[in-house]
């Protein structure tokens, strides 16, 4: 069997990354997402091992200390971390996983797996993304000027990623998204694995 794909999708905060990762897995069944352990408060709406594995920092801690995270960073003063179990056999299934991170765990994790693709998501400009924040009618003005501030240590960290996708126009973004998953199963190396016996009837 072929094994899956990882695809990193990084942004910063109110590029849109969470509402494009959703209609990528809408529309993608191969896909599955990465549900990351973090020790914020869940926001309204959200339900644990939904969005994130909701725990306090004791139990983040003692994960941590069994090295049980793939990479694991502190943001905005709360700790996520990616369960490496989980994902290496995701992947040995043959399953594609979305990783939603930060660039400071996309770049744990490329060391530790050199073949992840890194996709880093853009807004269409800083007053854009200014008002997606403010929008969301969730943090306050004092929060929404520290991630406005924060941006601009994320975006200079674009480069890092294999891909850039600008969120302008949200169903042109995404099919940019998908076109890239499309693209990493199609692969000779991956194909010749998949099809070995398509490949050796045809050329005889």
């Amino acid at each position: 069997m072929s094994q899956g794909n990882l695809f990193i999708v990084t942004a910063p905060s109110g590029a849109g990354k969470s509402s494009l990762v959703k209609a990528m897995l809408e529309a993608d069944p191969q896909l599955k997402l990465s549900i990351s352990y973090t020790t914020r408060a869940p926001r309204p709406g959200e339900q644990d091992g939904r969005e994130y594995h909701f725990v306090d920092r004791a139990q983040f801690q003692a994960m941590l200390d069994r090295n049980e995270f793939l990479e694991s960073a502190e943001v905005y003063g709360n700790w996520y971390g990616t369960s490496q179990a989980w994902i290496e056999g995701e992947m040995r299934s043959g399953r594609d996983i979305i990783l939603e991170i930060d660039w400071q765990g996309a770049r744990q994790v490329r060391k530790l797996i050199p073949g992840a693709i890194g996709i880093f998501i853009l807004p269409p400009s800083v007053a854009e993304l200014e008002r997606r924040l403010t929008s969301r009618s969730q943090d306050s003005a004092e929060v929404v000027a520290k991630r406005v501030a924060a941006a601009h240590e994320d975006i200079s960290h674009a480069q890092e990623a294999d891909f850039l996708v600008i969120n302008d126009r949200f169903d042109e973004a995404l099919q940019d998204l998908l076109a890239i998953c499309r693209c990493h199963r199609l692969g000779v190396a991956k194909q010749t694995q998949r099809h070995a016996g398509l490949l050796t009837a045809l050329s005889r």
